[in-house]
């Protein structure tokens, strides 16, 4: 008997640890499920520590605490090991098969699931562990998932995913009206479905002729070497299919220029100089700077040029200002203080690196914004991700078009599904 009791603590330390992962980690419908079992094991551990007495005890809750850990870290070690099992179909275009004769444009971009699914995360992490980038440790990375949750519990949904299919149709109308009629548009993700290469080789097997990859993105970084990645092991040139990547867009003057209208549409009878404007980033640690600081420099890059058509179009240098959502400095709730507190009657702010609408500019951003305590008396406005703005379409359509092959234009060789 004195043994039993030893091993039903042991499997209560242990379901405990279990399950507290489980609770930090699982879908918002099975959450309840694992607090339930993780309160009662540990409901049922408390009362089996506390019955010996002296030194029996010291070693049950030592041996308990180890098993809770050892539970925690085991369940841990699954969760963050999924493996991504998005689909990707099989390539059944054989090599000297000449296709269809369209031109595919795979727009690319990074993705966010509408609802909460950590998988892109789990990519990351194992990403940045391969590279040997410091990133959360290990231990608390199911706690850094429970903040993802609570996020997505928050704003209900992310608008990420239906506000690039809708970009995704904008793109390929925008060039069905510029003439290339023989062009045809999918869209792929890197944190959802489809994945690029999922795209590239449905693409291949609809029969088309030439793939031009539009990269949706700010920077050169990890995601966009990720995604190339995705697409090269395809392997789409030994099938005689060539391939382009457009670049990211951080340098698009169209795009500077988008945001300069939305300020304009957004500021009403307040004269300019009455306007100030907090330009966020993502940003990322310095470490991570000697691997990629394309993705600063690109950040900083974009947010520089828009300033500039701000200030060519009347706004106050001195009122137009840049912050960081993470790991950098400005951070938002100082540089939001600030602005606030410099004589504007309106601060608006983008999520700028945020090509739709996502977590980030639905929740994160306007919450480090609220942290800043801004007085009433200045209106402050989220004017969110870039979306389906005319200039954010024409800005793409820019990179696109000058690898658009010839055979673009004219009549259509494909049937667009509606």
């Amino acid at each position: 008997m004195e043994s039993m009791k030893w091993i039903i603590a042991g499997a209560l330390a242990f379901v405990t640890g279990w399950a507290l992962t489980g609770f930090l980690t699982a879908p918002p419908v099975q959450m309840s499920a694992y607090l339930a079992v993780a309160c009662f094991a540990l409901a049922g551990l408390v009362y089996l520590v506390t019955r010996p007495r002296g030194r029996e005890r010291a070693i049950l809750i030592g041996l308990s605490a180890l098993l809770i850990v050892v539970g925690y870290t085991a369940n841990a070690a699954v969760v963050l090991g999924r493996e991504d099992s998005r689909f990707v179909p099989e390539l059944t275009r054989q090599a000297g098969d000449a296709g269809d004769g369209f031109t595919a444009v795979i727009y690319f971009t990074h993705g966010e699931p509408e609802t909460y699914d950590p998988i892109g995360w789990l990519n990351q992490f194992r990403e940045f562990d391969e590279q040997g980038i410091s990133f959360v440790p290990f231990v608390a990375r199911p706690f850094f998932l429970y903040q993802l949750r609570e996020a997505y519990l928050e704003v209900g949904t992310s608008q990420h995913r239906l506000r690039h299919l809708d970009m995704a149709a904008s793109l390929e109308q925008k060039l069905l009206d510029e003439g290339y009629a023989n062009i045809r548009v999918y869209p792929s993700f890197l944190d959802d479905e489809p994945r690029p290469d999922a795209a590239v080789i449905q693409a291949l097997n609809d029969g088309a002729s030439e793939i031009v990859v539009a990269e949706v993105f700010v920077s050169i970084s990890n995601h966009t070497a990720e995604g190339e990645e995705l697409i090269h092991e395809v392997d789409v040139e030994s099938l005689g299919v060539p391939l382009t990547f457009t670049g990211p867009l951080w340098d698009s003057a169209t795009l500077h220029q988008m945001f300069v209208d939305k300020v304009e549409a957004e500021r009403g009878e307040i004269p300019r100089d009455r306007v100030s404007v907090l330009l966020v980033g993502h940003g990322q640690p310095d470490e991570w700077d000697e691997e990629w600081a394309t993705e600063t420099e690109h950040e900083l890059g974009l947010r520089e040029g828009i300033i500039d058509a701000l200030v060519a179009e009347g706004y106050d240098r001195s009122l137009l200002d840049l912050a960081w959502m993470s790991f950098k400095e400005p951070t938002v709730p100082q540089r939001a203080g600030e602005l606030a507190s410099a004589g504007a009657d309106k601060l608006v702010y983008f999520s700028t690196g945020i090509s739709a609408e996502s977590i980030h500019s639905q929740y994160d951003v306007p919450e480090l914004v609220a942290e800043a305590r801004i007085d009433e008396s200045v209106e402050t406005v989220n004017l969110g991700a870039w979306n389906n703005h005319p200039l954010t379409i024409k800005a793409i359509a820019e990179r696109v078009i000058p690898l658009l092959p010839e055979s673009a234009r004219g009549e259509a060789n494909v049937t667009r599904e509606p």
